[in-house]
């Protein structure tokens, strides 16, 4: 018989008593101490059986840490007498893998999909260019009807990045009148740009 299959035959006639059952009940009570040592005795195994699955080295380290913060959860779920605490931890361990992977091959999956879609359509730069001229020819039509205090404000506000306060004290005029001023003149231009 070879070693493997001696293994897996003491794995699966492993007692339901073992060390790892007893700390897993006392962790199910809130022992955190018991789930220090619970953490010792399987993080390594775990790790093992991930790393397998998932083969990122990164990625299996956060696989772990998700399976021990649901051991540490769900504690309390464990009954014995349907195996051992390893047996449960790595069942534990090879579910969230298996999510892992099936995860990262969806979004791997959508990304090809996105990137063919994206591929069949050409970019038309000269096309792009008359749009954008013709969005700032119809935006500077639209600030030409505003009165000149709000055009003023809307540009200082907008187009020189300075905060509301900032505009009022370049302009010597109270923070509420620019206020004002710049919510009257947002509102001229949606309506003068078409804007829903």
């Amino acid at each position: 018989m070879g070693d493997r299959a001696r293994r897996l035959r003491s794995a699966r006639t492993e007692p339901a008593n073992d060390a790892g059952a007893e700390l897993l009940q006392r962790v199910a009570r809130g022992d955190e101490p018991a789930f220090a040592q619970l953490y010792d005795l399987l993080v390594g195994p775990v790790f093992g059986l991930v790393r397998r699955i998932v083969r990122d080295p990164a990625q299996s380290e956060e696989v772990v840490q998700e399976v021990m913060v649901e051991l540490w959860r769900s504690a309390a779920k464990y009954s014995p007498e349907r195996g051992s605490a390893t047996t449960w931890a790595m069942t534990l361990a090879h579910r969230r893998a298996v999510d892992r992977v099936r995860s990262a091959q969806a979004a791997a999956d959508r990304d090809d999909i996105v990137g063919r879609r994206d591929a069949g359509r050409p970019f038309d730069e000269v096309s792009e260019q008359v749009t954008a001229r013709l969005e700032q020819e119809q935006v500077r039509r639209c600030l030409n009807t505003l009165t000149e205090l709000q055009r003023e404000s809307v540009l200082l506000a907008y187009y020189g990045g300075r905060t509301y306060r900032e505009v009022g004290e370049l302009l010597d005029t109270p923070l509420g009148t620019i206020k004002t001023r710049l919510r009257d003149g947002l509102i001229r231009l949606r309506d003068c740009l078409g804007v829903a």
